[in-house]
């Protein structure tokens, strides 16, 4: 893990991602959630003061050590158990059918195996248990969809590896999910290359 990566993603992130445009995402995606939670690119931890009291416990994923250290002031804040793991989401330790609930906010399109980090979702979710997800990517607009391929490239460089053109919906059924809920929409005062938003809820089987 470069300099970059390792020293100045962390802090760029923590900052565009503490929009308070982002919150109602955020308390939208998480207002289900209950019991055990994996939390996969669990970043800074700016989700953690939305989670409701219905969790028990948060395991909380991330490859980035510099992360941990941005977010442990919201950790020790926080009402809920929180364990930092610092691991990939596509190769996960954790027993099968573990976790009622995983969440994923803005982190799919960074992972570079994503069919792998959902087959590992998959696969420590209980039988029916949730997905809660909120991700950015392809938009359904041609003309949109032109200019993310384009910027593509230089969109993996600035964000550490983030992807503008995932087509969301189609990896997550792909990977054996049934999609329950899911919102699509471009996200408020946003570039609309950037701001495409799959917001949802699939069910384990």
């Amino acid at each position: 893990m470069g300099f970059y990566s390792n020293v100045i993603f962390p802090r760029i992130l923590d900052l565009s991602m503490s929009s308070s445009m982002l919150t109602p995402y955020r308390q939208q995606v998480l207002a289900e959630t209950e019991g055990d939670v994996l939390e996969v690119g669990f970043g800074t931890g700016l989700n953690l003061p939305y989670y409701p009291s219905t969790v028990r416990k948060i395991v909380a994923v991330d490859p980035n050590p510099t992360m941990k250290r941005l977010a442990q002031k919201r950790i020790d804040a926080s009402t809920i158990e929180v364990e930092f793991c610092q691991l990939s989401g596509e190769s996960l330790p954790m027993n099968d059918n573990q976790f009622d609930c995983v969440v994923s906010t803005w982190t799919l399109c960074s992972i570079p195996n994503i069919q792998g980090a959902l087959q590992e979702i998959r696969r420590v979710l209980k039988p029916q248990g949730r997905f809660f997800f909120v991700e950015h990517g392809v938009s359904p607009e041609p003309n949109v969809e032109v200019w993310q391929n384009r910027l593509n490239p230089l969109q993996q460089k600035i964000g550490d590896g983030c992807n503008l053109n995932r087509n969301m919906e189609k990896l997550i059924n792909e990977a054996g999910f049934a999609i329950a809920h899911l919102d699509k929409l471009y996200m408020e005062r946003s570039p609309k290359f950037l701001g495409y938003l799959y917001k949802g809820t699939a069910i384990a089987p």
